[in-house]
């Protein structure tokens, strides 16, 4: 794999738990894991760096970085201003005036995004077609700059109404803030409609910014000899430098990078659709796979929308290290707090008390005692076995029972997850092959495969440290958009190919800097469109006017169930920008003699259960359940009418025999 020369290649993932680490050097994979240092992120990737005998390398190094995700989660990012028009000050704070719960009259009260006191208002108002209808006089500018020092903020988010048509006025006031303080326009952020979503798009890139500039200085520092690039929430890696001004589009790099690598282990063992989830130690992650990942602008976090494109999935609070108690009418539930990786499970024996989906599989012998977690813990059964059965006693239930309970309730919250991302939106699951990664995904796959009526599953290689395969699998990329909201039939498709060129113009300029040769940088347009009197969008392919036109309307029939008979209007243009994918190839794992390594007990199984080293199984060596195989960094429970057939490249296709 080359980049204007021959490195080395590492990707990495920070995790809740576990940071983990592929390192690709002389066509060969190594991975590696450590506990994450989430106070300071980038410590965990240095130690690994340290363990892997790498450091003062120079290496490409790509990862998916929690930290402006963190940020936003736990409310610790930028002390930030904002600047809108006039009479527009409380507009992120008014927001769609949703309700989480519909009938409840009296929510508790939720802090603004953005307090009062930061609030700047000004002139520089147009109208939908440019039509300037308040001026920005040059004391508007003094009065903003002046405000600025004042505050004294981190960082600034500018927002003017229809700034996406003309954004001279917010380069204006971009130009005038005081140096020192991080900015964030609209206009350059995103160039849409909806002042709402493109306020707070704008804001989160502001709020985040001046805490993933500093992270990615930090760790830039600390490896003077490296190139560092990250992962966007889009499954496209961008250099370190102009990550820090984008960072809005980094909040889910760490699961976009899973299911880039999900994608690339896919094909390697002939399967491209994809129902994927990634269940690490905190949360799971499901998403659909099918060819290529696919992407949303109507993500959130928290209560955010999120404008810009990321990879579309659910998430819930679901992990390894989810933990299960009794509420108060003494009702089992799992999650959505974790152990997280200091002090994580019981089993982990670091100090943690509280019982964990991975204590419950620990109790009932789906990790055998020759388990290493993360690949050196050794486990640490009985203390779990104590704490699964101070859970049960309220109930009447030993460990072993109160453990069964913690698998189902996590499956069922699982099962669920996957049927929003399907059935809820027009897809058959069974029509899909069920991908598990992460370090817990293969201790569930079986169960939820029989839950969803799926008959097929694929139980990756490396499937702990997937995501940060997918790094090394992301090409470079940019997702770029405009809005133009109008009526289909009135606009020339020329009009439409003008639009799309001057994205490309922004985009290309960007890789070009990047190393990325014009030629080899794929186009991939698309429309957004809608039926006249709709609030939402579809997202098609632009291939001229009739056929985009068509494609809509059948995609709006398998999404929703019908078409209407009414005027399209196209909304927004948008372009993929992609370079080469990287010449990674998946190398094949060595085989073993195809002698499982010993058996273990299981809860509910009536003899001991063999279980295999996914290195010493054989290439086209099949096995039936009950059974488990191990590798350093994830462990497969193959269920009773399960069986397994190992490929050449260690992935694990299962299939329902009964």
């Amino acid at each position: 794999m080359t980049d204007g020369g021959t490195h080395l290649w590492l990707g990495v993932d920070t995790g809740g738990t576990f940071t983990d680490f592929v390192l690709l050097a002389g066509g060969r994979l190594r991975i590696h894991k450590v506990l994450s240092t989430p106070a300071r992120p980038e410590e965990a990737i240095l130690r690994g760096i340290r363990e892997l005998g790498l450091e003062g390398g120079a290496l490409r190094l790509v990862h998916g970085s929690t930290v402006g995700t963190n940020a936003v989660l736990e409310g610790k990012g930028a002390r930030t201003a904002l600047v809108t028009n006039r009479g527009l000050g409380d507009l992120l704070t008014l927001g769609r005036q949703n309700r989480d719960r519909l009938y409840d009259l009296e929510p508790p009260p939720v802090a603004p995004p953005v307090p009062e006191a930061m609030c700047l208002e000004t002139g520089g108002r147009i109208d939908p077609r440019g039509r300037v209808v308040e001026p920005l006089t040059g004391d508007d500018v003094a009065a903003v700059a002046d405000a600025l020092h004042r505050l004294a903020p981190e960082a600034v988010a500018i927002n003017l109404l229809f700034s996406f048509v003309d954004e001279t006025f917010e380069r204006r006031l971009a130009e005038a803030v005081p140096e020192g303080i991080f900015v964030s326009r609209s206009s350059a952020v995103l160039p849409e409609y909806r002042e709402y979503e493109r306020g707070i798009t704008t804001w989160l890139n502001a709020y985040v910014g001046p805490r993933m500039e500093g992270y990615l200085g930090r760790l830039q520092r600390r490896l003077p000899e490296s190139r560092v690039m990250v992962m966007q929430s889009s499954g496209e890696r961008i250099d370190a430098e102009r990550a820090g001004r984008a960072a809005v589009r980094l909040l889910l790099s760490g699961p976009a990078g899973g299911l880039r690598g999900g994608g690339f282990v896919g094909d390697a063992a002939g399967e491209a659709r994809l129902l994927s989830f990634d269940m690490g130690g905190t949360s799971t992650d499901v998403a659909v796979i099918d060819g290529e990942p696919r992407l949303t602008t109507e993500g959130t976090i928290c209560r955010y929308p999120v404008g810009v494109p990321m990879v579309d999935m659910h998430t819930i609070g679901a992990g390894g290290g989810s933990i299960a108690r009794l509420d108060a009418g003494g009702a089992l539930q799992v999650g959505p707090r974790s152990a997280g990786a200091d002090p994580g499970p019981v089993c982990y024996g670091r100090g943690g008390e509280e019982p964990t989906v991975t204590d419950a599989h620990a109790v009932l012998g789906r990790l055998p005692a020759a388990v290493r977690l993360g690949g050196a813990l050794a486990l640490e059964s009985t203390a779990a076995r104590r704490a699964l059965g101070r859970l049960g006693a309220p109930a009447g239930m030993d460990a072993e029972w109160a453990a069964e309970g913690v698998i189902r309730v996590t499956n069922e919250h699982m099962a669920r997850a996957l049927r929003v991302i399907t059935v809820e939106r027009g897809l058959d699951p069974r029509d899909f092959t069920l991908c598990c990664f992460g370090g817990a995904g293969g201790l569930h796959v079986c169960e939820l495969a029989d839950e969803l009526g799926i008959r097929r599953a694929l139980a990756p290689v490396h499937a702990g440290v997937l995501s940060a395969l997918g790094m090394l699998a992301a090409p470079r990329g940019r997702q770029l958009s405009r809005t133009l909201a109008r009526p289909l039939a009135e606009i020339d498709g020329e009009e439409v190919e003008q639009a799309l060129d001057a994205l490309a113009r922004t985009g290309t300029g960007e890789l070009e800097a990047e190393g990325v040769a014009p030629e080899e940088i794929e186009r991939h347009p698309g429309v957004e469109l809608r039926y006249r009197g709709q609030a939402y969008t579809l997202e098609v392919a632009w291939r001229g006017k009739p056929a985009s036109e068509a494609a809509f309307h059948d995609l709006h029939e398998q999404r929703y169930g019908h078409r209407l008979d009414e005027p399209v209007e196209l909304v927004n243009v948008r372009l993929g920008l992609r370079g080469p994918s990287p010449p990674l190839a998946l190398p094949p794992l060595p085989e073993g003699d195809g002698r499982p390594d010993g058996e273990a007990p299981v809860h509910g199984v009536g003899c001991p259960v063999p279980f295999w080293r996914r290195e010493r199984m054989r290439a086209g060596q099949e096995t039936v359940g009950p059974a488990m195989v191990l590798d350093a960094v994830s462990t497969t429970w193959l269920a009773p009418g399960w069986g397994a057939r190992r490929d050449r490249y260690g992935n694990l296709l299962l299939e329902r025999t009964g």
